[in-house]
């Protein structure tokens, strides 16, 4: 059964809860990262969620803090929806590898986090994704499956990939500008999942709003790649740990889209300063970028509330 579990702060003091009506019984176990509650705290907090929410503390009274600590990993899938594919000028029928990248771990936040757009950045954009966290370690090539999944994910949880495509796309890679402070809220809790859990993955729905207004709402069945395929891909190249968090990838709607097959094939004849330049104006001029001020909204459920990885609301803020 799905479990929601929280890292919190209180009095000074950090740990982990079981969150259940608009409340959280904390966990006795001393669990400093999210590999350790992985790997040493899922029964206590499987025990706890059955005791009830006798000893319950009220959500307004504790500040929660994300849920993967900064140790761990954070792997990326880029353009893995098919909505996101066809909105970046990419034929799904013509996609034939699995985009892989990293964020840096130091740009994971609390859910609620202010985000924070740094000066010189412009074409500042939003990534709902759903996030796996790894559940066992990794060391060489595995074949996972939809059979076996829950074998290696532990948990699920809301990540939104914020993204200054003013620094990524000019220069031509996705860490750096995806990796300022504040770019990856995450949280607001892990959902403990089990086999049973797994198979609802595909029912899951993501959704972000800004200013009150819907830009991103897709199923995870939507995913190109699935969960079972890319991780037994990685397992060839790279290890993982328990508490690593896997992005699965944004749905359509971002700010950034591809432009027109017009503006495409000029675009060909151009010199790359040149053609930056005119895609830059372009941006400067599409609204969907966040601005200071701006509010997003973003969660992820299934519509039948089986599993309900909570909200995040972040507010933009300048640098």
């Amino acid at each position: 059964m799905a479990i929601n579990v929280a890292r919190y702060e209180l009095n000074g003091s950090t740990g982990w809860g079981v969150v259940a009506e608009g409340g959280m019984t904390p966990l006795t176990g001393d669990y400093p990262t999210t590999g350790d509650l992985i790997r040493e705290g899922q029964g206590e907090a499987r025990s706890v969620a059955a005791a009830g929410t006798e000893n319950n503390i009220p959500l307004s009274h504790i500040r929660l803090l994300s849920p993967i600590t900064q140790n761990q990993q954070y792997v990326c899938q880029g353009t893995n929806y098919i909505s996101h594919l066809r909105e970046s000028g990419i034929d799904p029928k013509k996609q034939t590898f699995n985009m892989i990248f990293r964020k840096a771990s130091s740009c994971l936040a609390p859910a609620d986090t202010d985000i924070v757009r740094p000066r010189h950045v412009k074409l500042l954009d939003y990534e709902i994704e759903l996030g796996l966290v790894l559940g066992r370690d990794i060391t060489g090539p595995e074949k996972v499956t939809w059979q076996n999944l829950s074998n290696y994910v532990a948990a699920l949880v809301i990540t939104n990939d914020i993204s200054a495509r003013d620094v990524q796309l000019p220069e031509w890679q996705f860490y750096k500008g995806k990796s300022y402070r504040t770019f990856g809220p995450t949280g607001p809790w892990l959902t403990l999942v089990d086999g049973e859990d797994l198979t609802h993955f595909q029912k899951l729905r993501l959704q972000l709003a800004v200013n009150g207004r819907e830009r991103q709402n897709a199923l995870a069945a939507d995913l190109f790649f699935q969960p079972p395929e890319t991780l037994t891909e990685l397992s060839e190249v790279q290890d993982f740990a328990p508490g690593d968090l896997l992005a699965t990838g944004t749905p359509g709607g971002v700010a950034a889209r591809a432009p027109g097959k017009l503006v495409m094939m000029l675009s060909k004849l151009m010199p790359e300063q040149k053609k930056w330049e005119m895609f830059k104006k372009a941006g400067a001029n599409n609204p969907a970028f966040l601005k200071p001020g701006d509010k997003i909204a973003a969660r992820i459920k299934t519509d039948d509330g089986r599993l309900d990885l909570g909200v995040q609301n972040n507010l933009i803020v300048q640098g």
